[in-house]
């Protein structure tokens, strides 16, 4: 079973910022420099376009996929397999801006395993109750916060 992550408006302003500052970063030198010729602009946009470009595929392209002994998360180049037997718990995190994360919401699931080199990943499937559901049965020993999860992803009520 294969879940997509949830995009929410606040990643999304901050990819937008992201964006729009290495536009500013790579093309405001230019407005000052005078002697810039063509080539420059060429590079300078094609720079820009392989970034912006890459930045889209990483985020629209996040998914999680429940296979027969590995839960797979996948963001662009960036792989993990994760064997169901090392999860360990499942906590709901507000914290995105630091560990191993591969999600595009403000509010996220870290997942504990053993054989993290972070101690744990942050994701953020697109339904939770329904993810959360497929991870009880695939990891039956791991402590799995289900309710406080649900509630700060905004989920009142879990189908588990």
């Amino acid at each position: 079973m294969v879940f997509r992550s949830k995009i929410d408006s606040f990643f999304i302003k901050i990819m937008v910022c992201t964006i729009i500052f290495v536009g500013v970063v790579l093309f405001l030198p230019l407005y000052f420099d005078k002697t810039a010729d063509r080539t420059v602009y060429i590079v300078e946009t094609a720079i820009f376009l392989i970034i912006a470009v890459f930045i889209f595929w990483t985020i629209t392209s996040i998914r999680y996929t429940f296979q027969d002994k590995f839960l797979v998360v996948q963001g662009g180049p960036v792989r993990s397999r994760i064997p169901y037997e090392d999860i360990t718990r499942a906590i709901p995190t507000r914290d995105i801006y630091t560990g191993y994360r591969l999600l595009s919401a403000r509010y996220a699931i870290d997942l504990y395993y053993k054989s993290a080199m972070l101690g744990s990943v942050k994701i953020s499937p697109q339904n939770p109750s329904l993810f959360l559901e497929q991870l009880r049965k695939h990891c039956p020993d791991a402590l799995i916060e289900s309710d406080k999860i649900l509630k700060l992803l905004g989920r009142e009520e879990s189908q588990a």
